[in-house]
């Protein structure tokens, strides 16, 4: 070994020269793609603090009001596994430009929409993009970086993802209610063109280019079978409580398992045939894989519930402005963040699986908590006194999230990492809308119709508490569930695949580092 890929291997001394900068040039292409997805998911949520602006400014019917939503939703979903095929096939840096390329496009088409139709259009556009975009992300770190360095970078993820899981509300109300320019709701898109101008112009300078190593072809049938799959599941639960729960609902979703069923088939005799199916099936053989997929679509459901209904219970039960109700959140985003980090850098490596079944008990416990304290307080609760719960709530989501995620990937091999990340994010998206479905059951369902102003807080806080009781049993749920996941990350326990990273650098310091503008060897 060269003394240059001496000093790339070992942890006590600093890369130097050549290496030096290829290590700083990873670290700018993370902090790129980790802006794309923080993007994404403020966008997510950012619109719904906006509604009433939208509604009132475009005269949007209630119908169009709910597809500004879906549209979004839909698409994304949709999309997500395809799109993490197209990047190891065609490369994830080139797929990642053009979905933040297209995402940037379509949110100033948002911005400047001048009628319902044309923002209903360009937000399922936005979808589209985010498709392309937000699977490359996990792929482009799995690739980028040696599995020793994942859990630091992992951590950060789940910091972002805390930060953007709130940050989005506060964002949304604060740029509504400050009409810039008078501009109304239109900047909570407009926001995004600096951002992701800037994004587009340092990833194509910054951001190493890697790909499947055998040459792959997109399975159009599989395209095909997985979009209608997910369209016949979620659009059913995204429309039906407005469209009064139809007959046809329930039986569309229904064909959706026979349609996922004929994926399965078809991608076994796909795989066998040349090898390039869309859903590599082989992923769900690793254990650690399928057990966090499992726990990933059952806690999209939780937090599809809890937030929908947080943001009711606050906006329309309690009253407050928009404002207030983003300020709320931010304990629980501090809380997220600083969990995130402190749980995949110094507490998994020690204590491994225990610490993601720790925080869904403590996240369990903050939503007991919360309950306790609305069921006392009644409508005069205050934001501080919420505080407390959402500090508990966020550090037992911290634990959770940024270690799922390098416990999911830790044992896929990097030319399935594309497809591997559109399946995480799929599935988060389907528990996302199973929970937003079940809103209308165990949140609506409480409330009744027909409410007087004097009945509406009442009804909204004991809707409340009975949604946040499910909540609970789905923390349950998880803390099961994650018994079937490894007691410790595979790079913990083996460092198998840091031997073959160091292999690689051995052959290629450049490609090692995954910094090189050339595509780096990527191994199994």
């Amino acid at each position: 070994m060269t003394s240059t890929e001496t000093t790339l291997s070992s942890p006590a001394e600093p890369p130097r020269g050549p290496a030096a900068v290829a290590d700083r040039r990873r670290w700018f292409a993370l902090a790129i793609v980790m802006t794309a997805a923080f993007m994404d998911l403020v966008d997510v949520t950012i619109v719904n603090i906006a509604i009433p602006s939208i509604q009132r400014d475009e005269g949007a019917s209630f119908s169009q009001i709910q597809w500004i939503t879906a549209g979004y939703a839909l698409a994304f979903a949709a999309g997500l596994i395809t799109g993490g095929r197209l990047g190891d096939i065609h490369g994830r840096k080139r797929l990642f430009l053009v979905g933040i390329g297209g995402f940037t496009i379509a949110s100033a088409l948002c911005g400047f929409a001048a009628n319902p139709e044309m923002l209903v259009a360009s937000r399922i556009l936005q979808g589209g993009m985010a498709a392309l975009m937000v699977p490359q992300v996990l792929s482009i770190v799995h690739a980028t970086f040696p599995a020793h360095e994942r859990g630091k970078v992992f951590g950060l993820f789940g910091a972002i993802v805390g930060l953007g899981a709130v940050s989005g509300p506060l964002l949304g109300a604060l740029l509504t209610e400050w009409n810039l320019f008078g501009l109304e709701w239109r900047p909570i898109f407009l926001i995004n063109l600096p951002v992701g101008i800037a994004a587009l112009f340092l990833g194509r300078r910054f951001i190493s280019e890697s790909k499947a190593p055998k040459a792959l072809k997109l399975d159009l049938v599989g395209v095909a079978l997985v979009t209608l799959g997910l369209l016949m599941l979620l659009y059913p639960l995204t429309r039906g409580r407005e469209l009064g729960w139809p007959l046809w609902g329930y039986a569309s979703m229904g064909g959706a398992l026979l349609v996922f069923a004929a994926l399965v088939a078809y991608e076994r005799r796909k795989a066998a045939r040349d090898g390039s199916p869309l859903v590599e099936l082989s992923l769900f053989k690793v254990k650690s894989f399928a057990a966090g997929i499992a726990v990933q679509t059952v806690f999209g459901v939780g937090l599809g519930i809890f937030f929908l209904v947080w943001t009711l219970y606050m906006q329309v039960g309690l009253g407050w402005r928009p404002l207030r109700a983003g300020l709320t959140g931010v304990p629980f985003s501090i809380a997220v963040s600083a969990a995130a980090g402190m749980s995949v850098q110094l507490l998994v490596p020690r204590f491994g699986r225990k610490v993601l079944q720790a925080g869904a008990l403590i996240m369990a416990a903050g939503v007991l908590l919360y309950i306790w304290e609305s069921e006392r307080y009644g409508l005069s609760i205050a934001p501080w006194q919420m505080a407390l719960p959402l500090v508990v709530m966020g550090a037992g989501m911290g634990f959770i999230v940024a270690p799922l995620t390098d416990a999911v990937l830790s044992e896929v091999p990097r030319e399935h990492s594309g497809s591997a990340s559109g399946l995480i994010n799929t599935v988060q998206q389907m528990g996302n809308a199973l929970g937003l479905g079940l809103v209308s059951v165990v949140f609506f369902g409480q409330i009744g119709d027909h409410l007087t102003r004097a009945q509406v807080g009442p009804a909204f806080v004991n809707g409340f508490q009975h949604a946040l009781g499910w909540v609970v049993a789905v923390m349950v749920a998880i803390f099961l569930l994650m018994f079937a996941l490894p007691k410790r990350p595979a790079q913990h326990v083996e460092g198998a695949e840091d031997t073959a990273v160091g292999e690689q650098e051995s052959a290629n310091p450049a490609a090692g580092a995954a910094v090189s503008g050339s595509e780096p060897a990527l191994t199994g």
